[in-house]
């Protein structure tokens, strides 16, 4: 291992275009999988494919946001190192699948997702539930927060687009604990995009609610994916908001275990994610984001969504792959 006075620097241009080639083959190796009926083959494949490809890049890299800890996961768990050890220190945050059911079912907005940025760069969030709330570019810091009911960050957004509530569309997780923030919101007039899985890809809608249609992201989901969430809006533009959940004994230790000490501590983008990063994600289904897996007789042909925030810079690459099957 080099000291950090001979380290490599973290050259986020040429390291984008690996990104996207590690984005591409997980999205590659789930697609037979797609409409199967089986998660953990679809996620066991993408993690294989990912792991596979980041272990030819010229980085040491630490998996700070990954499949969960070493006991829980075979493979890219938290504090897993990869890369050929021979580049700058990164830290990297993945979710090899998000959308598992969303593959095994064939439902929209399945991603493979993956996120790089300088060693020491990304909260290292436990592996908890997160509250979140996230808009996308061009408002003032602050116009809504996790402080806000439901109601008045509808009315608080409403009013900064200088629009009526009732044109706003909200986007939340379907579960059970957001029954009364998803009657809430209803109670205003706006609309609201219930998603059954895949939150990373429910906040990344914000940034572009032009194309969308989704002007904000609320609700709890997995704290890993928040960081994962805050690095795509770090190049995409926008705010998320994220306060760390804790249900037992045993979460509040986890956090101990990853260096949190403020419990209700509430995250901005900038301290979730604290330099620039690159961030891509390839669609393995169909979605508002990017289009899935498209086949045709031998042949396989994947988007990826490759971003740098040092730059603002969001490219669509489209790669055409002869089927190996």
């Amino acid at each position: 291992m080099n000291s950090s006075s001979s380290q490599p620097a973290f050259n986020d241009r040429m390291l984008s275009l690996g990104l996207a080639r590690v984005s591409e083959a997980a999205a590659l190796a789930s697609a037979d999988l797609v409409g199967r009926g089986d998660e953990k083959a679809a996620d066991q494949a993408a993690v294989n494919a990912m792991r596979e490809q980041l272990n030819l890049l010229d980085i040491a890299g630490v998996v700070v946001i990954g499949e969960g800890e070493r006991d829980e996961a075979p493979m890219l768990f938290i504090g897993e190192e990869v890369g050929t050890g021979k580049g700058p220190g990164v830290d990297i945050a993945l979710d090899p699948l998000e959308g598992t059911t969303l593959t095994a079912k064939d439902m929209p907005n399945a991603l493979t997702v993956i996120a790089m940025g300088p060693r020491g760069s990304m909260l290292h969030a436990p592996d908890v539930y997160m509250d979140k709330l996230a808009i996308g570019p061009g408002f003032a810091e602050g116009v809504v927060t996790l402080d806000m009911s439901p109601v008045e960050r509808v009315a608080a957004l409403a009013q900064a687009k200088g629009c009526k509530a009732t044109d706003l569309t909200v986007c939340i997780l379907e579960r059970p604990r957001h029954e009364a923030m998803i009657s809430e919101v209803r109670n205003t007039g706006a609309a609201i995009r219930l998603i059954t899985d895949g939150d990373v890809a429910g906040v990344m809608h914000c940034a572009e609610a032009e194309i969308t249609g989704i002007d904000m992201y609320m609700g709890s989901g997995g704290a890993p994916e928040g960081v994962l969430a805050a690095a795509a809006l770090k190049c995409m533009g926008g705010q998320i908001y994220g306060r760390l959940m804790f249900r037992n004994d045993d979460e509040r230790g986890r956090a101990a275990k990853a260096g949190i000490t403020d419990l209700n501590r509430i995250y901005t983008r900038d301290e979730m994610v604290t330099e620039d990063v690159i961030f891509a994600a390839t669609g393995v289904t169909g979605g508002t984001l990017l289009p899935g897996i498209k086949r045709a007789p031998g042949w396989r042909t994947t988007e990826t969504l490759l971003m740098r925030s040092k730059t603002g810079s969001v490219r669509r690459m489209i790669y055409k792959t002869p089927d190996q099957g």
